[in-house]
């Protein structure tokens, strides 16, 4: 029986010693990104995309953690611009870094009480015949710890399908928004 304790203790620490080079030999960084076509244009999409206010109507962070409470900062939109929140999947902060209707928006977010920081962006582009693609996007950097690295490698997996989920609910709001503009005129 000792024998056997032994042998899986030895296994153990070879297992956990190979998984810590491999996360040191993983990059450092990590990048999020997904895009969306939009059959409005530019400024309908920044509407709902640079005022915080809006961002209920069409981010999936509520339907994911419906314990979320967001507390707007003193400003929803342009550089500046800044809510923090609270739930059962942790806590955190965005603010916004530059607000173009032109070129979109771009933000820093800071999770677990500043403990993990990232840059977001939701940057927009012309369609040929109208319209707007919008590319949503979240880099960071994780360090030199191995285990960090490990993680990042699944960034993409977990918030890739939530970038997803806010792009199609931003469109369909978008779009109706736009049809609510063009049966006004």
């Amino acid at each position: 029986m000792k024998r056997v304790l032994i042998r899986v203790g030895i296994v153990l620490v070879v297992l956990t010693a190979l998984l810590c080079i491999v996360g040191l030999l993983l990059p450092s960084t990590f990048q999020v990104s997904r895009s969306v076509e939009i059959h409005a244009d530019r400024a309908v999409v920044h509407a709902l995309v640079g005022d915080l206010t809006q961002w209920d109507r069409w981010t999936p962070w509520k339907e994911q953690d419906p314990s979320i409470v967001v507390t707007p900062g003193a400003i929803s939109s342009g550089p500046g611009a800044s809510q923090t929140w609270v739930g059962d999947s942790g806590d955190g902060a965005l603010v916004v870094t530059t607000s173009s209707p032109e070129a979109g928006i771009t933000y820093d977010l800071a999770f677990d009480q500043g403990r993990y920081q990232s840059q977001g962006g939701i940057g927009y582009e012309d369609l040929p015949g109208g319209g707007t693609r919008v590319i949503w996007t979240m880099r960071g950097e994780v360090g030199a710890n191995p285990i960090a690295r490990l993680l990042a490698l699944t960034m993409d997996s977990m918030v890739g399908p939530l970038f997803e989920r806010g792009l199609e609910r931003l469109a369909a709001e978008a779009q109706a928004d736009a049809a609510g503009r063009a049966a006004q005129r």
